[in-house]
């Protein structure tokens, strides 16, 4: 080639192809959609139910927000462990609700005080999701059919020891006896009491599950063999690392954490409710999705799932103090998280 037709040669392609005409700062605009979507669509719902209703921002509201989204988002915290080895975890709703039934009934029938209550129900929820590795690692049943059949093993069996009826202070029993036994005031007070007057216990524990389990996957070994593991289970393992102890920790994470939000409910309700728990499972869920799309990770994140369960919390509280009617919460709330994806998604697909 001479140094004419070099002269005239075509301009450089850019890695995928194209002319390197794209404008950098547009570059840049994109990024910066894609990684803040989330919270960008945060702060104009805030902006919006602040304009419409003054009382939405007020320091009490917005407790009460994080308040009703803590149970979520440790249990979605706990779902987001089981995406990142490549699972899923649907019996987080079922095993909560199951927890609500058994702090109940620990205390009211048992007579158990509320140490011995939470430590017993949080024991029960880490031997669910030892069984359900059970099933998925040593029977090799894939965790979305295990998780599902072990829903609806509690969701039958939490009925049987009442005869399906719920749980309060002068229980008649199945065998015509009245239970004697009393909800332990110290227990309720995980519920229902606050720090300083103004940080609700529930808050609290969020926060602290949350920090303690965003420094163990994201800082830590047992976290960079957790993500290998979903990434790929077979180079995992062929480097060294014992995949099936790392699913069998994170079924057992799952459900501890799950019975822990079983715990919150059953000390705020003061009694076991057959229909606690009804909504948990789609709402852990939902977090753990949304997380994906916080700060464009496009991967389960605990920081994300709490994120995303503020978001979900934010949006319900917003529509409730606005008189929305019921029935078109869940389509509000269904659009503005496909919108949330789609932002961060659709421009990371538009900039490859």
């Amino acid at each position: 080639m001479t140094s004419q037709d070099t002269a005239h040669a075509a301009p450089p392609l850019d890695p995928h192809g194209a002319a390197s005409s794209r404008r950098p700062g547009w570059d840049a605009i994109r990024e910066a959609v894609r990684t803040s979507a989330v919270f960008l669509l945060l702060a104009g719902l805030l902006v919006v139910f602040a304009f419409a209703q003054p009382a939405f921002l007020t320091v009490g509201n917005l407790m009460s927000i994080l308040q009703g989204v803590s149970v979520v988002a440790i249990i979605g915290a706990g779902v987001t462990v089981t995406l990142a080895i490549g699972g899923f975890d649907l019996s987080v709703g079922a095993v909560a609700a199951s927890s609500v039934m058994a702090a109940s009934y620990a205390m009211i029938v048992l007579g158990l005080d509320a140490t011995e209550t939470v430590l017993l129900v949080i024991a029960f929820g880490a031997l669910v999701g030892l069984f359900n590795a059970l099933l998925i690692v040593r029977l090799g049943v894939p965790d979305l059919l295990a998780t599902l059949s072990t829903m609806f093993l509690l969701t039958g069996l939490q009925l049987i020891p009442t005869a399906g009826r719920s749980i309060s202070a002068g229980l008649i029993l199945p065998d015509g006896t009245t239970a004697t036994g009393r909800v332990d005031p110290a227990f309720l007070l995980i519920g229902r009491s606050s720090l300083w007057g103004t940080i609700p216990v529930p808050v609290v524990l969020m926060a602290a599950f949350a920090v303690v389990l965003f420094v163990l996957t994201e800082k830590t070994r047992f976290g960079r063999v957790l993500f290998a593991t979903g990434g790929n289970e077979i180079a995992a393992r062929l480097a060294g690392a014992n995949t099936a102890r790392i699913k069998i920790i994170a079924y057992g994470l799952s459900g501890a954490l799950a019975s822990v939000g079983g715990i919150i409910v059953a000390a705020r309700v003061g009694r076991g409710d057959v229909s606690s728990g009804a909504s948990l499972l789609m709402d852990s869920v939902a977090a753990s999705l949304i997380g994906f799309a916080v700060l464009g990770l496009r991967r389960p994140n605990v920081f994300g799932t709490i994120i995303g369960a503020v978001f979900v919390g934010v949006l319900l509280n917003g529509l409730t103090m606005l008189n929305a009617p019921y029935y078109t919460q869940d389509f509000i709330k269904g659009a503005v998280l496909v919108g949330a994806l789609a932002l961060t998604y659709g421009v990371a697909r538009n900039r490859a």
